[in-house]
């Protein structure tokens, strides 16, 4: 197939609405827009260029920032011997379902999975590695693919048998210091989604039931999506000394004691890239982000066959006055009327469009259009830098302050359980007392399918009763149904 007929393909307008069918809607999306594909091998996706061109620049914002906080990037093995995975049980009992194990062809040789996650394989390596408090801390981060047999139902970006992500593992000398690491990074998480991604996300820390096998507390950073479900986008864990004293990681202190490290570990992944999709787009396609925006502006020529060369030229010189500054594409494509480029670069969410002909040249102007909100206008061509630097900013922040009002007017504060029901049937997200009580959370979870996304407060200034018991408490939790 041509790549003409491949791009005419993908940009086909979307079937459904995105209140329509919100899961037709995003399926169509995603791979009409060109982010990825179904792949040959069941639960598993390809990912298009556009949509890991997203994934590197999320990649390149991310990476920069803890590496300026002293994180260092290395590679494991994707292997993970038996022996190490079952040697910390609670945390192999919480990824056994999840587990893809490598057939052997020597029934002598240790079995090996294919990494679920990495604590295992790189705390035996810490053991090694650190003898001293001169040894810590000790950051390291890689950024690699995972695989868990998932059983549910595949969705592009959001539950596939194999993604992307980046992990980070983390040892120090003192709790203290472990604390601190794992709230510098959830709040780099933060900062990621809220400044890069446009969506704004609720943090704190799980319940004991949703946090991490073997951490003493996990940090959790939720977005509420449009279909009215939570969606995990990153977590910031505390491993305290568990992980340490069960693979033997220890260092001799200052005061020539030997002593068991303090870890973290922490991570972000692909999803991302369909939360932004989901959040962002519309019945048109999708609409990017500027700061993660493979593309900032396309400009489409308008012209005919005796104006065709003049008008390039103009174009052309325009595309190597922006170049340094932004990343810039020109559809000079005969083949195509401008309306149906302008479609396609709708579809592919490019934060702004400039049209420029025979009569704009005239003018010493362009026509600028915004993809967040469809706001055209004239611009002149001269100062137009900084036009589209501002426009990119307020491009920005509509897309946040228009998620954060959904957030906002989806969020409510509940009392009772009848009220509870009827708002988790209606796709929100309530903010509501609960007891602390591991089974009294199982029930609400098996009565309405929601469970704890995060704890806002532990210690609240008022007391309330718990929605599912009555109990007075003080523990402030958000409820949702999530992917």
């Amino acid at each position: 197939m041509s790549d003409k007929n491949n791009t005419k393909e993908n940009t086909e307008k979307l079937t459904v609405g995105k209140s329509e069918d919100f899961s037709e809607w995003y399926n169509q999306l995603v791979q009409k827009a060109g982010l990825a594909d179904y792949a040959p091998i069941s639960g598993c996706m390809i990912v298009k260029p556009y949509g890991y061109s997203l994934w590197e620049n999320i990649k390149s914002w991310f990476d920069k920032k803890i590496k300026k906080t002293g994180v260092q990037n290395v590679y494991f093995p994707l292997f993970i011997p038996e022996s190490l995975l079952k040697k910390e049980a609670e945390h192999f009992e919480g990824f056994v379902p999840e587990v893809a194990w490598i057939e052997r062809k020597d029934e002598k040789e240790e079995k090996y999975a294919l990494r679920p996650t990495s604590e295992t394989i790189m705390y035996d390596t810490y053991s090694k590695w650190i003898r001293s408090w001169r040894d810590l801390p000790l950051r390291l981060n890689q950024w690699c693919n995972i695989v868990r047999w998932e059983v549910k139902a595949t969705r592009l970006f959001l539950r596939t048998r194999e993604f992307l992500w980046q992990e980070g593992h983390t040892a120090h000398v003192s709790l203290e210091d472990a604390t601190e690491e794992a709230e510098l990074r959830a709040n780099q998480y933060k900062e990621l989604m809220e400044t890069q991604l446009a969506i704004p996300v609720i943090m704190g820390k799980k319940s004991k039931s949703e946090t991490f096998p073997g951490a003493l507390y996990t940090i959790a950073l939720e977005a509420l999506m449009p279909d009215g479900k939570a969606l995990q986008m990153g977590t910031s864990h505390n491993l305290g000394q568990h992980f340490a004293k069960v693979f033997g990681i220890s260092f001799q202190d200052k005061d020539k004691q030997e002593k068991p490290v303090f870890q973290t570990s922490w991570g972000i992944s692909t999803r991302l890239v369909g939360a932004v999709t989901m959040v962002h787009g519309d019945d048109k396609g999708l609409i990017l982000p500027p700061r993660i925006a493979p593309i900032h502006v396309v400009i489409v020529p308008i012209f005919k066959n005796d104006n065709k060369k003049a008008v390039l030229k103009e174009v052309n010189k325009l595309k190597e006055s922006l170049d340094d500054d932004f990343e810039i594409h020109v559809d000079d494509r005969d083949s195509y009327s401008p309306g149906w480029k302008f479609n396609e670069w709708e579809m592919k969410g490019v934060p702004i469009r400039l049209e420029i002909g025979p009569k704009d040249i005239e003018k010493k102007q362009v026509v600028l259009v915004r993809r967040d909100n469809g706001e055209k206008k004239p611009v002149k061509i001269k100062g137009i830098e900084k036009v589209i630097e501002k426009t990119l900013d307020l491009i920005h922040n509509n897309m946040f302050e228009r998620a954060g009002k959904f957030l906002k007017d989806n969020t409510k504060n509940v009392k009772d359980m009848q009220q509870f029901e009827k708002l988790i049937k209606d796709g929100k997200m309530v903010r509501t007392y609960w007891c602390g009580n591991g089974k009294c959370e199982e029930k609400i979870k098996d009565k309405t399918s929601a469970t704890i996304r995060c704890i806002e407060n532990e210690n609240a200034k008022t007391k309330g009763k718990c929605v599912g018991c009555s109990t007075e408490s003080k523990t402030v939790v958000y409820f949702a149904k999530a992917y």
